[in-house]
């Protein structure tokens, strides 16, 4: 199982990735061992999408790192309740 992961950072932005191994990966993000958001700690995993082969959520990363996928992303994993 693979997962395709958002994490909201300390400055507000939203990084997403892809893993093998969700918990392992967040709490490497939480522990600073990931470049990209080491500056921007504390994190909170604020969704993910389990896809069944690594091919699936690469592309979905893609697509949502992407304009209409982080559009979509923000209208359907990421809203809030007000």
């Amino acid at each position: 199982m693979w997962h395709v992961y958002y994490l909201e950072l300390s400055n507000g932005d939203i990084y997403v990735g892809s893993t093998d191994d969700l918990r392992r990966r967040v709490a490497s993000h939480q522990q600073g061992h990931v470049i990209s958001t080491s500056s921007y700690l504390p994190l909170i995993l604020r969704s993910y999408v389990a896809v069944g082969d690594e091919a699936t959520a690469r592309s979905l990363e893609r697509y949502f790192k992407s304009g209409s996928g982080k559009a979509f992303a923000r209208k359907r994993f990421l809203a809030t309740s007000n």
